[in-house]
């Protein structure tokens, strides 16, 4: 709900969001109960209820958050298979949880405190550093709450964030944690290595028959078809739809006049503003600005930072106060406004940059204007289609006969594995939506309908599993090839890591590194000190790892990043740690702070869940979550 306010960095906001990230991590137990639940009531903590409306808002809201992490839309049925719905509901038994407790502690926060922290989160303030009620109605408009819904939301957080962290305040890193710490994290070691040059230090003859027959009796399991399954799917896709959308020339043209001003590049240009606390004090600053003094002093002395005084390139419809977007966009470049009366505070303004606006040709974004006309039709084409499936099915009629009656395209496919792959290794199903439907597929069941997936485009497959075919030994003719390159890297293998322990071996008798390199090839390099988070090119974080835990002069060898070959390596020094620094130090108390304080909220936590009870309306749960509930 309050994940766009990013800027608070360091106020009740992030430590909100703090606290619910620990929440996500906290041990719970829920007891499998099935009566004494209204319909829409979900789950109980002790005499707290969490309702079914809570739930996919929760959910709904880590969608939305792992969606803009992303940059892509993640659908509800992605969003289950991730996990996102268990992880809603573990937020809400937690904060159920820690409600209860408050009440029980007879907890609160009046209305004026709710105001006073709203007013003062410092992303609901204008330049002059007062609340903006503006700012804030927008913000309610963003998350799509009613004021009063996100006071009451907020009343419940900052309550539960009172009573978490004053768990943690008396929370004191212990020294010889810090030092332990900082001593395994900041020590380096300087490492010699090179790779083996696996064709001429490693090379393996021709298997026989015998030879060969023997590795396949070996890994016959590995050798095996996977399991395949012959699916029919019928696609409802929006990129289908509007290919056969037709749009006229004089409806591209309507549309263009109508949404001109979308197709447009607006002028735009790189503003510079200072607000000051009263007019007289702005007066005062052109004053100067005209006697010479420049405009970045100007800003300092107003108390503000060169970082704070810009505004970016912007077009004239982005600026929040259309009186100050009017007089910058009449501006001539390098020019200082007059004082500008503005919303929120006096200010000046200044152009250092114009980007000149461009009115658009239909010719010019013809396709784009048609391509728009398509989609928003195929998109309301593919819903009364959608609707159409629908009620088919729901008349009993299978997925084959609906296609012909709404002229879909139906897919047969004849054999695809878990992963769209076909018998002859090709994708099975094309697209980019191919190994969405193969997943599916390997979920259905046959005669059990299943509802229909959303494809990429935002359009719909429904899948129809028709027969499964075991995975099954293949023979050994077919699998030759396999076989053989199987043999051949199995061996390789085996002759490099024996090869590599005696080189070990002889590294620590003395033999030079630079001399090895001439009989096995590579380059011996060495590195510069390194730390144990540091993976320096030619290593891997095996090699690094194994070599903080040999001596100095000890030896080691292990697989190359691709497996084809070994790295041999030494530990030429061990530089211990140096002193912490008071900015290392300042960090790494922070961080094991927030650790232990992490612990001790999710024992908290649990400690709650276990003294008042959990109870799961599993029924509700599976209606919700797309599961079969059972009666």
């Amino acid at each position: 709900m309050m994940d766009s306010l990013r800027r608070g960095a360091r106020s009740w906001i992030a430590k909100i969001l703090f606290f619910f990230l620990i929440l996500s991590f906290a041990v719970w137990g829920i007891a499998d109960v099935f009566t004494g639940f209204n319909r829409g009531s979900l789950a109980k903590v002790g005499d707290t209820s969490i309702t079914a409306a809570d739930f996919q808002q929760a959910f709904q809201r880590e969608l939305d958050l792992i969606s803009r992490q992303a940059g892509r839309r993640i659908t509800p049925d992605q969003g289950r298979q991730l996990g996102f719905d268990q992880r809603a509901l573990q937020r809400l038994v937690s904060g159920a949880a820690i409600d209860t407790h408050a009440v029980k502690l007879g907890l609160g926060m009046s209305d004026t405190a709710i105001a006073a922290e709203i007013q003062n989160e410092p992303t609901l303030k204008d330049l002059n550093g007062q609340f903006s009620r503006p700012a804030f109605e927008a913000f309610l408009r963003q998350i799509g709450l009613s004021e009063r819904a996100f006071l009451a939301s907020v009343r419940k957080d900052l309550v539960r964030e009172q009573l978490t962290s004053t768990l943690g305040e008396s929370i004191a890193v212990p020294e010889p944690m810090l030092a332990a710490i900082h001593a395994h994290n900041d020590e380096s070691r300087v490492i010699e290595h090179l790779t083996i040059d696996a064709d001429r230090a490693a090379r393996i003859t021709e298997p026989d028959e015998a030879k060969l027959k023997e590795t396949y009796e070996a890994n016959k399991s590995s050798l095996r078809a996977p399991e395949y399954r012959k699916l029919r799917v019928l696609k409802l896709s929006i990129e289908d739809l509007k290919g056969k959308v037709a749009v006229s020339d004089d409806e591209i043209k309507a549309a263009f006049e109508q949404d001109k001003d979308t197709y447009a590049r607006a002028e735009r240009r790189r503003v510079d503003q200072i607000a000051f606390k009263d007019k007289a004090a702005a007066e005062a600053a052109k004053a100067k600005i005209a006697g010479g003094q420049s405009f970045a002093d100007a800003a300092a002395e107003a108390g503000a930072k060169p970082s704070d005084i810009s505004l970016g390139l912007v077009a004239k419809k982005d600026m929040i106060d259309q009186k100050i977007a009017d007089a910058a966009f009449k501006l001539e470049k390098d020019k200082v406004s007059d004082v500008i009366e503005g919303r929120f505070a006096p200010v000046l303004v200044r152009v250092t940059e114009i980007q000149a606006g461009k009115e658009p040709a239909l010719d010019e974004v013809k396709d784009r204007v048609r391509e728009k006309i398509a989609r928003e039709r195929a998109r309301t084409e593919a819903q009364k289609l959608h609707d159409g499936v629908d009620d088919n099915r729901a008349s009993g009629k299978p997925i084959k006969d609906i296609a012909e009656t709404l002229k879909l395209p139906l897919i047969e496919v004849a054999a695809t594995s878990i992963d769209n792959k076909a018998p002859d290794g090709k994708a099975a199903i094309d697209g980019p939506d191919g190994a969405a439907i193969a997943r599916a597929g390997f979920e259905a069941e046959i005669g059990v309908e299943r509802d229909p997936i959303e494809l990429s485009d935002g359009g719909y497959a429904w899948i129809e599993l028709l027969s499964t075919t075991p995975a099954a030994d293949r023979p050994f003719e077919t699998v030759r090839t396999e076989v053989k390159t199987l043999h051949m890297d199995t061996e390789r293998r085996k002759a490099l890591v024996e090869l590599g322990k005696k080189l070990v071996d002889r590294i620590k008798a003395g033999e030079t590194m630079a001399a090895l390199a001439l009989e096995v090839g590579g380059k011996a390099e060495t590195t510069l000190p390194v730390t144990r988070g540091v993976i320096p090119q030619g290593l891997t974080q095996a090699a690094v790892s194994q070599a903080f835990a040999l001596p100095k002069g000890g030896a080691g060898t292990t697989d190359t990043a691709d497996g084809k070959s070994r790295i041999l390596f030494r530990v030429v020094d061990v530089k211990p740690a140096p002193p912490m620094t008071k900015e290392q130090r300042d960090t790494l108390v922070g961080e094991l702070r927030g650790n232990l304080q992490g612990d001790v909220v999710q024992s908290y936590v649990a400690a709650l869940q276990a003294r008042y009870g959990v109870t799961i309306n599993q029924a509700e749960l599976r209606r919700l979550t797309g599961g079969v509930a059972t009666q």
